[in-house]
């Protein structure tokens, strides 16, 4: 069988969550997220933030997150701006377009969005009221190219957001991979702070399923939990979601988790820069783009699944790599180990 380094979900969920879902099994609880786990993963997460103003409530998909989200907050005249690399612009399926919300698109190469690049789009969208009107910036950390957003990049997007009245929402799927990266110089609290909305991602660091959708903006609060119930993500065993994340909130797991991902994907990258080996983005993240031949692509496809990124020129693509939260030596080791012998 091959080893994936497809994505970072391709394994169940962390063996501490497993057996906290069967402790916890028999007990009774209330349903929608009014359990004990769920209440005490949001206190700790609220301690982690340093806001106890903030609400928190817990989703089971990263794409249903961004849906409810956007169209919660959302008047139906209003509009998402998004690099062009933004997940909801290229991996699910038009779901924001679907609650009749406009994405608006910037070209970005690394992934990120500055002031500089918004300017143009609220330039372009003075028409009132023939346009749709920008309202909401959609970001994500560490993004679809696995770069982070620094302190002073991300201070500077919610000033800017704050002077011409835009929301900042932060996609939070990889957030843990962002906040353990080498390079990161951002907090949860800074994160709080600086963004009307974020979620903490679950799926893609170690949980069955589940995000954790954070609203700081009090001004959003209000008949959030209508729309979660709306659109069908109000579970009735919430606890689902808030055993899990009362367990990764719970000595830092979740923290560790991404750490290893990332020191696995800084281990293959190292590998493939001894061999002076170009890369599409320079990342520091669990997601690498080494620019690889064809024919090593091919080898290399033999014993491990990734994507092709993208094509380069005849001879060379950029493939995509990702490590989990349970990646182990064994798996980098064997994918360096052909890297060494071919290059």
């Amino acid at each position: 069988m091959k080893f994936s380094f497809k994505n970072d979900y391709s394994e169940g969920c962390h063996p501490n969550i497993l057996e906290a879902l069967v402790r916890y099994n028999l007990i009774q609880q209330p349903g929608y997220s009014e359990d004990e786990y769920s209440l005490k993963a949001k206190k700790l997460i609220k301690e982690k933030i340093k806001n106890d103003t903030s609400e928190i409530y817990f989703i089971s998909g990263g794409t249903q997150a961004n849906l409810i989200v956007i169209s919660s907050i959302l008047k139906p005249y209003q509009c998402v701006i998004s690099a062009s690399t933004g997940h909801i612009l290229n991996n699910e399926t038009g779901a924001i377009e679907a609650t009749g919300h406009k994405i608006l698109s910037i070209e970005t190469e690394n992934g990120k969005l500055t002031p500089e690049d918004i300017v143009p789009v609220l330039e372009n969208h003075t028409n009132i009221p023939h346009q749709v009107m920008p309202k909401l910036v959609y970001i994500s950390n560490s993004t679809e190219l696995g770069t982070i957003y620094h302190k002073n990049e991300l201070e500077k997007l919610s000033r800017f957001c704050k002077e011409n009245k835009l929301y900042l929402f932060m996609d939070g799927a990889r957030l843990g991979h962002a906040l353990t990266s080498e390079i990161n110089d951002v907090s949860l609290e800074d994160i709080a702070k600086l963004t009307d909305i974020f979620y903490l991602g679950g799926t893609k660091n170690g949980a069955l399923l589940g995000e954790a959708v954070i609203i700081n903006n009090t001004n959003l609060q209000e008949d959030f939990a209508f729309n979660i119930k709306q659109k069908g993500a109000l579970l009735a065993k919430g606890r689902v979601l808030g055993i899990q994340f009362l367990e990764l909130m719970q000595n830092d797991l979740y923290f560790k988790l991404s750490e290893n991902a990332n020191l696995q994907a800084m281990k293959i990258k190292k590998a493939l820069q001894k061999k002076n080996v170009e890369f599409l983005s320079e990342t520091f993240t669990n997601q690498i783009f080494p620019i690889l031949d064809h024919q090593l692509i091919d080898l290399l496809a033999e014993k491990f699944e990734f994507y092709i990124w993208k094509k380069i020129d005849h001879h060379s693509s950029a493939v995509r790599l990702i490590t989990s939260w349970n990646t182990d030596d064994q798996a980098t080791d064997s994918f360096i180990e052909i890297i060494d012998n071919q290059l």
